[in-house]
């Protein structure tokens, strides 16, 4: 048995036997049982006084802990919505900057395209005008015309359309040229002498390939696909 326990049963033992006591003192008049009653009484006060001061001291430590878990919980807390909102905003920066980056370079490379597209459509009155040009010369022509990355593919239409020929001729639809415009007097936008003139032609066939199928490439794409363009 503790001593809390203890001390317990004897307070109840002596309440008892001083609640007795004080009953047989006053009735036999006994001055003697008047008096005990007195001092077992003040005994249980100081015993009960101890046990009331330990018991609210223990609870008050109780207290103090349960603050401190809630105090270093709330601060766990805290400082996790704090780190997570800190590593969303730089997610969200970083996220804006790459799209960003994305958006200038994909400008970059069209103003390059666009550039490339300009530089391309040279006037024709920069080749000197010849009497007659070869296959070789008209290719030469070409590449100085077109950008290179779309050299091929416009190759690629103008050997099935004319086979590098800028004389030929459909008597039955009536195209001509390089890239069999249809008519061949379509042409003339791009210089009146287009009949005669290659790299009037080529500059009119990348102009009309540009703006109906943004590229040579796109126009060879559906060339494959419909044998037309």
């Amino acid at each position: 048995m503790s001593r809390i326990s203890v001390r317990g049963f004897a307070v109840a033992s002596a309440t008892a036997v001083t609640t007795v006591g004080a009953v047989v003192g006053v009735a036999s008049g006994s001055e003697q049982a008047t008096t005990e009653p007195v001092e077992a009484t003040a005994a249980d006060a100081t015993l009960l006084a101890d046990i009331s001061a330990g018991h609210q001291s223990q609870v008050q430590s109780a207290s103090l802990i349960q603050q401190a878990d809630a105090q270093t919980t709330a601060a766990d807390a805290a400082a996790k919505k704090s780190a997570e909102e800190s590593a969303r905003k730089q997610a969200a920066k970083d996220a804006a900057a790459k799209k960003e980056a994305a958006v200038k370079a994909a400008e970059a490379k069209a103003a390059e395209r666009e550039a490339l597209k300009q530089a391309s459509r040279s006037d024709p009155r920069d080749f000197a005008p010849q009497a007659s040009y070869t296959i070789a010369e008209v290719q030469a022509i070409a590449r100085q015309m077109v950008p290179a990355d779309q050299f091929q593919c416009f190759s690629n239409i103008v050997s099935h359309e004319s086979g590098w020929n800028y004389q030929a001729s459909n008597p039955s639809s009536g195209a001509y040229g390089l890239m069999q415009a249809l008519p061949g007097s379509k042409m003339a936008s791009a210089g009146a002498d287009w009949q005669t003139n290659p790299a009037t032609q080529i500059k009119w066939g990348l102009n009309y390939m540009d703006s109906r199928y943004q590229s040579p490439c796109g126009a060879w794409e559906f060339w494959q696909a419909n044998n037309w363009y």
